[in-house]
Order: C-alpha cells, then structure tokens, then sequence
C-alpha cells in the first residue's frame, strides 16, 4: 500500500524542479522497465501491479492495485509498473562523428522521437540548448520507447559548443541544398530548430552549410513539416549506403 506521502512525491516528478528536488524520474511500462538493468540508470524502486513479470530481485518491488497505479501513472492509461529512477550526473562525451543538434525544442513527444530516432540510426550523442524541453520529463521518456537509455544527452550554451566544435554545423533552411543531392560531410552537427520558430539567428549564422527536403506535392496548404517528421527523413538520407 502507498503511503500519501510516497503518492505526493511522485505525482509531483512531472515537474523538473520537483525532478531536480529528488534526483528521481518515472520510467513506466514493463517493457521498458526491463531495459534498465543494461543501462548506466539505477532504479530506486519499483511499483508494479504484477510483480512476478518483473522477475527482478535485485531492487525493492511493492506490489500496488490498479487504483493506486492510476494516481502515480502520468498515462491516461496506465501500464503494469512504474520504476522510480536516479538521475544521472551530465557527462559530456567527445564530439562523434555525427550528432544531432537541438535548439529550443519544446514538445517532449518530439524530443522523445527524436532520440528514438537517433538510436535506430546509431547516434550515441545529442547535444541540446538548455531551454530545450527536460530529457526527464515523463513525455519524453515514454515517447523515447527506452532509447533514452542508450543515447547521450547534453544541455549547453549552443553559440559557444557550435563556435569551438571540429565537426561542419549544417541546418535546415527553405533555400538550402536538396537533401538528395546532399555530400554528406565525415563529421557532422545536424541541427534542428523550434518547432514554430526554427532556428536562433545566433545559431543560424554558425552554420557552415544549409539542407532543405524538396516538395514534391503541388499543393501549398502544408507550410513545413513536424521536426521530428524532418529529422526522421534527413537521417534516413544521410545514412543512405
């Protein structure tokens, strides 16, 4: 049975401050939770509705009801098990090859594809503005699918990462080179602006060189595409054999 108390705390862990105030973050779903052990987070405990799924010994399980489930969950509808984790202390890593860029981005669900999709492609590394959305905030973790365990995440000041990094800083924009036309460079920073007002002017002039994904319908109604939309087609062209 929950306590009040244990309820209050990690109801309040969708909030960074909150998140920052515990050092703790809420990884949901058996599926996910069973990718942890492999991964440099350490889970602190385990609420789950079926403990004997788990089959864990190795960290404390308390088994809960489905009521008490739902006022835990931040799922509309919730999973068989929350783990409460630890946060991790922010290492940066030496710049890879190719790493992805973000700049203000403010949809978890985007921020959670996006490291979805640098997983699939084998990008170990994301290097993030620091007003962009929380890597730990529940959205992102859950829109991640347990990618978020295998990418690095890295918030800094972009103007002074983009001003002293050895890899070619390339952006989107409307009158840049056609992706499928596209060189790609050995060492790469592919940056990916805001979702309404794409990149910071400060950023933009840091670019050494520009890409745009061609129309190819005749109508004019869609204006741009969803960046986490964007980045899935770029990557895929990059990555091309």
């Amino acid at each position: 049975m929950l306590t009040a108390h244990t309820i209050k705390v990690l109801q309040s862990l969708d909030k960074k401050k909150f998140r920052q105030k515990y050092n703790l973050f809420l990884v949901e779903g058996n599926k996910i939770i069973c990718e942890l052990p492999d991964s440099k987070f350490k889970i602190k405990e385990i609420f789950s509705t079926d403990p004997q799924k788990l089959d864990r010994t190795d960290v404390p399980i308390t088994h809960i009801s489905e009521n008490e489930l739902k006022k835990i969950s931040f799922l509309q509808n919730p999973k068989d098990s929350v783990a409460v984790c630890y946060i991790n202390p922010e290492e940066k890593l030496e710049d890879k090859n190719f790493q992805l860029v973000l700049d203000g981005i403010q949809d978890p669900g985007n921020l959670g594809t996006i490291i979805r999709l640098a997983d699939w492609f084998g990008i170990e590394q994301i290097i993030c503005s620091e007003d962009t959305v929380d890597f730990y905030n529940p959205k992102v973790i859950m829109a991640s699918m347990g990618s978020f365990t295998r990418v690095n995440m890295v918030y800094t000041n972009l103007v002074e990462y983009l001003s002293q990094t050895e890899n070619v800083n390339i952006g989107t924009d409307m009158n840049g080179e056609n992706i499928y036309d596209f060189e790609r460079p050995e060492k790469i920073n592919l940056i990916l602006g805001n979702e309404g007002n794409g990149m910071r002017p400060e950023t933009e002039k840091l670019l050494q060189k520009s890409i745009m994904i061609p129309r190819f319908g005749k109508s004019q109604s869609t204006e741009s595409l969803n960046v986490s939309m964007a980045a899935g087609i770029i990557l895929g062209q990059l990555f091309r054999v």
